[in-house]
Parts: C-alpha cells; structure tokens; sequence
C-alpha cells in the first residue's frame, strides 16, 4: 500500500492566518463600493484576473446593499470572498477516517460584514434578494431547510461556545455557487458565516478560542462540527443542520492551495502532501441539474453512507473491545484488520441486503481512501494522467456499484466526458444528483463544454432549465480582502 505521504510543497500552517481571516472589521464600509481597487486586492489573494473582477463585482454590490440598507458609511467592515470546493477524490471518506483529493473553485461566496452595537444580525441575501434578521442568542432556534438555518445555526453555536459572541453583525452576500450541485455551497455558507460573526465579536482575541483553535485545519474542524452538530475538544454538541458529514468540504475551503491539489487525512485532520495541477489543464464542471438536496428523505439518502460507516465501526467496537471511533483506525489496529472486519460483519446478525451493503460500503472506504487516492496523486505527481484517470475511472465506478448514490445524470456526465476526450472525470459530492468534474486542457475547453452540454441535454432535455457548465482553474482558499 502507499501512504501517499510524501509530495512536494508541503505547507507548514501560520496561527497568523486564523488571526488574519478572524481580525475585526476595520475599512470604512464605504471605501468597499469600488470594483477595481477590489479586484486587485483579489488578484493579489490568489484569484486570476476574471475570477477577481467577478468577485469585486459582487463585493461592491455587497457592500452598497448595506450602505442602502442605513448601515453608515464609516462603519468599519470586513470582506472575504469563500469558494466552493471540488473533492477530486474521496467519496464519504473523512468521517470515517479516511483521506480525500481536495481543490478550492474560483466560485464562491462574496461577503461583506460590519459589526453592530447590539445583538442582532440582520443578513442580505443579494442573490436570492432575500433578508433575514435575528437576535445572536445561545438559544436561537433554527428553521430547517431554509438557508437561514445555516447562518442561525453558526450564530447559535458560537454564542453558546463562547461567551465574549454576543455582538451582532450586518451582513449582506452573493454567491455564483450552483445550489445544491455538489460544490459545497453549504458548507461555504457555514465558514463565511462563521468568519462574518466572529470577526464581529473579535473572536480572535478569546483565550476559549485560541485554546481549542489555531490553525485553518483547527477552524475546518471546527466549523464542521458547528454544521453536523458534534461535539468540539471539550465543546458540547448542538443540533447542526441536520447533516452528518466530516470536515472535508470545510478543509477545502480553508486550506486548499491555489494550483494544486491537497491530499488530507481525517480525524485527525492532517495534510499529507500537496501536488501540482496539471499544466495547462483545469476543471470543466458539469452541473446536472438534479438538486442534491440535504432535507427531508434526500436527508435520509445522504446520510446512509455516515450510518454504515458508524455501524461498521460499531460492529469493530463490539468484537475486538477495543475503542477505535472510525473505520480508518480500525485498519490501522492491527495486521489483518481489514480481512477480520469483513468476516466480523459476515458473522453479524443482519439480513443478507444489510451485510452486502455494509460489505460493499467498507471495500469501497479501502479502496478509495488506501488505494485509489495514494495512487491517483503519485500519478499527477508524476505527470502519468493516463494512471490518474483509470484511478479515478475506479473510484466512480465504486460510487456508482458499492456507495449506490448515483443518479442516471451523474452517471452519464461521467462517462460522456471520458468520451469527448476528458483526461479524467468522477461526480463528486453528497451524491443522489450534483455534479461532476472532468480534467480537460484550457485551451480546448470550451469546445469540450459545448459538446459536453449538447451530449448531455440531448439525453436529459427535461434538464435544460437547471443544468449549467462551467470552467474553473484550483483555486485560493477562503481569505480577506480586507
């Protein structure tokens, strides 16, 4: 097996940065109505000159909606831009304890947040022309299935955590994320909330928070639990959303490098080593339109693979005595570990359809997190993208069979871009519907979208209204522009 941890341009982390992204707003709010000083602020963050120019749009945008909204013209602001994520690899591995192949998008969320005297956050939806306003309390009670939840959500627990977060904030955002396509918009709501209302309460300062975070991997981690709902080093649990997810999707978003690819270990979260993308290749991105909704019964969907990876650990627990909280530790317990789970859940009192799922569920955890990952990043480290599209080919093709969490759409996108020449191409997130990825060359790009939309929409017209194709290069991961 290869343990895929060595790699070039590994990043020693900075408490520095926490500090940075989480410092107390501080520009004039007026001063953040001009797209091109904006812009290259953002162009100096990392972004390519198309990608700054649309988020300095939106943050000019952001930034006048709250001037029209009474917010005065010298109260001191902060603006961050926060992308969406693209996981390459490592489908529904980090709760577990596995690994994932991570990368930030140029989309994402542009914000733009002012401190108030008082306890109430009021935030502007641009997008959606949406507003919301409530009292930050640690009793705040939330509305699921409404995006509200996500900012109530970070708002209450943070209030409940520490005891310095009682400030208020005006808010105002837009997002080019997709909605519920895969590409974490979630996720990216929960850290730009989390930043928004703890740059307010100068939550940097706290000496609560500073114990139990320091570095953007501390922060991932945490604003993961804030979303789930889990318990954080000593900080208790709270509802979340509803979800029952790891800290991937925030890891990205925090701490992916602009260029490359991340390789993360999980629980504990870790950086094992980055790669170099592909010269002059970036990421086509097909959007297939089936909503990839985490409510209602779509919830129960999502969160089927989380259950049997908890009961596949639970079985563990039961046989051996020993206290490994995830799968990935019990493979590591001992030689042998992954043959004696197997015959331990064979041996277990489920019926048949339990134990194959469960039998599949942790072959496909094994092969994805210790043998495609490792192999998939030592190909692009290598430059061999014939390797690292047959990894990838295998870890669709694992979704598709063992995770069962593919949809006709996801299915086809896949397998039509390989078609049209892609070098390699896997849905990605929750599943039950979202997007999917292909590694094509720029300068080909667009002729690849066209085709790829037509072969698409010529399958699934009713689609038409809801698919979208894009082109996006790795990314920077969240930051401030100010």
């Amino acid at each position: 097996m290869t343990s895929g941890a060595a790699g070039v341009g590994v990043r020693v982390e900075s408490p520095g940065r926490v500090a940075r992204l989480l410092a107390e707003p501080a520009a004039p709010l007026g001063t953040l109505t001009e797209p091109d000083a904006l812009a290259d602020s953002l162009a100096a963050g990392g972004l390519a000159p198309d990608a700054a120019g649309r988020h300095a749009r939106r943050l000019a945008r952001c930034a006048q909606a709250l001037l029209d909204a009474g917010v005065p013209r010298d109260r001191a602001a902060c603006a961050l831009v926060v992308p969406g994520r693209i996981e390459v690899l490592g489908k529904h591995t980090d709760y577990a304890g596995g690994r994932s192949l991570l990368a930030a998008a140029e989309r994402g969320i542009a914000l733009v947040a002012t401190a108030r005297p008082d306890a109430q956050v009021s935030i502007h939806d641009l997008g959606c022309a949406a507003h919301a306003a409530f009292d930050l309390s640690p009793d705040l009670r939330t509305e699921p299935g409404d995006w509200t939840n996500y900012a109530m959500t970070v708002a209450r627990r943070l209030a409940r955590d520490f005891g310095r977060v009682r400030r208020g904030a005006d808010v105002a955002f837009e997002s080019d994320l997709p909605p519920a396509a895969g590409l974490s918009s979630s996720s990216a709501l929960i850290v730009a909330f989390g930043i928004a209302l703890g740059a307010a309460n100068g939550i940097a300062r706290d000496d609560a928070f500073r114990g139990v975070v320091a570095l953007e991997e501390d922060l991932a981690d945490y604003l993961a639990a804030v979303e789930s709902g889990a318990p954080f080093r000593g900080l208790g649990g709270d509802r979340g959303v509803g979800t029952q997810g790891g800290s991937e999707d925030h890891t990205a978003i925090l701490c992916a490098r602009q260029g490359f690819l991340a390789q993360y270990a999980f629980l504990p979260t870790r950086l094992e080593r980055v790669v170099p993308m592909p010269t002059g290749f970036v990421f086509a991105i097909g959007v297939s339109g089936v909503h990839a909704v985490k409510t209602g019964g779509a919830l129960e969907l999502y969160n089927r693979a989380s259950s049997q990876a908890r009961g596949i650990a639970e079985l563990w627990r039961r046989a051996t005595g020993r206290d490994d909280a995830t799968i990935g530790a019990a493979l590591e317990a001992e030689p042998g570990a992954a043959e004696r789970l197997r015959a331990i859940i064979t041996a277990a009192d489920h019926d048949a359809a339990l134990r194959d799922a469960l039998l599949a569920r942790l072959d496909q955890f094994i092969a994805e997190t210790r043998e495609i990952i490792p192999a998939a990043a030592d190909a692009l480290a290598a430059g061999d993208l014939a390797a690292f599209g047959s990894a990838v080919d295998r870890s669709q093709g694992l979704a598709e069979r063992a995770l069962a969490n593919q949809v006709e759409e996801t299915v086809f996108l896949a397998r039509s871009a390989r078609e049209l020449g892609a070098a390699a191409a896997s849905a990605f997130g929750a599943g039950f519907g979202g997007s999917v990825w292909a590694l094509v060359e720029e300068a080909d790009a667009a002729r690849f979208l066209d085709a790829w939309r037509a072969a698409y929409l010529g399958r699934f017209p009713a689609r038409a209204a809801d698919a979208r194709f894009l082109t996006t290069r790795a990314g920077p991961p969240a930051f401030r522009v100010v």
